[in-house]
């Protein structure tokens, strides 16, 4: 594919306020569908197909695929592009607006994407609390993104955090910033994330588990005491009886802790809040 060339045809520029880097080389596409392992009887959500190289190549694979666009002044190319192949939904949205479940009534779905950077975050917070979750995440991010989702305790942050509750990360493969037009400023990594059956902190924890882990990370020079304290308003001496009782020693820092250490500490936190 000569995306400038594509472009050029359709009097159009990458628009770099959007995160408009788009993944052209044939080799790390062909690595993204083989990471995926998709089956013919799975339907994929695409995020950002852009010019449809890689949708394309959902759709040889896949039994349905939804390819949401949010640049309006793709979508011509999109359509050209992708009208030999009639299992290709194209929406023209905002992912971060749509219902996921109303777009897919199948048992079980995947997410393939070249993500732009800008929405990383909110995007997979996205997918991960949709009413209708993926089976599995294969996703293309800034390579020092990836490696932040995928840490181990001690370098954990409240984005690690917030995708390992639901499932496991690992980073599969690396992608050159020359495999893009334009090319980004960084490289990028493409990482898949299996999801559990269910959240490895339960359902009804959820919300309080999300509150303290932005209040330990509100402030990450602070020991988790001090942060907890603060956030949540509450004495220190409160917070440090709380700490104890999950056997979590007061003077640490958020990134240090486990998951489970989490769930201990939120259980502690369930228990106290409306005393």
């Amino acid at each position: 594919m000569n995306a400038p060339a594509l472009l050029r045809q359709f009097g159009l520029r990458p628009d770099r306020r959007l995160g408009q880097n788009f993944l052209v080389d044939q080799t790390a596409l062909g690595k993204i569908i083989e990471i995926a392992g998709i089956s013919r009887e799975e339907a994929v959500l695409e995020v950002g197909p852009g010019l449809g190289g890689l949708t394309r190549l959902l759709a040889a694979q896949a039994s349905r695929v939804v390819a949401v666009e949010l640049d309006g002044r793709l979508i011509p190319i999109l359509q050209q592009a992708l009208s030999p192949y009639t299992n290709i939904h194209l929406v023209q949205a905002d992912i971060l607006a749509l219902n996921l479940a109303e777009l897919f009534n199948e048992l079980s779905y995947l997410v393939v994407a070249n993500i732009p950077y800008y929405i990383t975050s909110a995007l997979i917070r996205h997918l991960l609390e949709s009413a209708q979750q993926p089976s599995r995440l294969v996703l293309t991010v800034q390579r020092e993104v990836a490696e932040r989702i995928c840490a181990s305790p001690g370098q954990l942050s409240l984005l690690a955090l917030s995708v390992q509750v639901y499932g496991n990360p690992q980073v599969r493969a690396r992608i050159p910033a020359g495999a893009f037009y334009p090319p980004p400023k960084v490289d990028s990594a493409i990482i898949r994330v299996d999801l559990h059956p269910r959240p490895m902190i339960p359902y009804p924890m959820l919300n309080s588990f999300f509150r303290l882990a932005k209040g330990g990370f509100s402030q990450k020079r602070k020991t988790l005491e001090n942060a907890l304290a603060a956030s949540l308003a509450w004495p220190k001496n409160r917070v440090e009886a709380m700490l104890l009782a999950a056997g979590i020693d007061p003077r640490r820092r958020a990134e240090t802790l486990s998951l489970r250490e989490w769930e201990a500490l939120t259980g502690q936190y369930e228990g106290q809040k409306s005393l």
